[in-house]
């Protein structure tokens, strides 16, 4: 097993370009009034179900989506964007290197963008993507393929219940 200082002398060196936070919430125009006064910003992207604020201070891509929430401080997922492609994928290397079972979604189409990224649990079931827009501002007739994400979990025979992603509303379970 690779020391700590040797990962960092030999990780790739990748520019983030922000943090994301998604989370879930009962009612989207409520949730947005909220977040316009707490950001002091409007939302770059709204559609049913969906907004997004593109928060310049401090940097942050921060999604809300309408799901039904039983509980408070349901969270739907995390993220750090990247500049590209090759980010990405230096990323899932550097998480595959330390022992991270990592799944990709490659040109998929979530959050109404076209993106690349690659996924991570950590302990508690919390999902982490790592991701590039390639495209964005997608229509809101345009399919959302989040959620379709299918990975062999570290035991052979395990199962794993998926956390809900940013488009999907129900777990999907997946096994090896």
């Amino acid at each position: 097993m690779k020391s700590k200082s040797n990962l960092t002398a030999t990780a790739p060196v990748v520019s983030a370009l922000k943090a994301h936070l998604a989370i879930n919430v009962r009612n989207v125009e409520q949730s947005i009034e909220f977040y316009r006064k707490l950001f002091g910003i409007e939302p770059s992207k709204v559609r049913a179900g969906y907004a997004k604020f593109d928060v310049q201070n401090p940097p942050l891509n921060f999604t809300l989506n309408e799901a039904p929430v039983n509980s408070r401080g349901t969270l739907s997922h995390l993220g750090i964007q990247v500049r590209s492609t090759e980010d990405v994928l230096a990323t899932k290397g550097r998480w595959h290197d330390d022992g991270l079972l990592t799944r990709d979604e490659m040109q998929t189409n979530c959050c109404y963008a076209v993106q690349d990224k690659t996924w991570v649990r950590d302990p508690d079931g919390n999902e982490w993507e790592v991701f590039v827009v390639l495209e964005d501002n997608l229509p809101e007739s345009a399919a959302c393929e989040c959620g379709d994400k299918v990975s062999a979990p570290a035991q052979a025979d395990a199962r794993v219940e998926m956390a809900t992603s940013c488009c999907a509303t129900a777990p999907v379970s997946i096994a090896k």
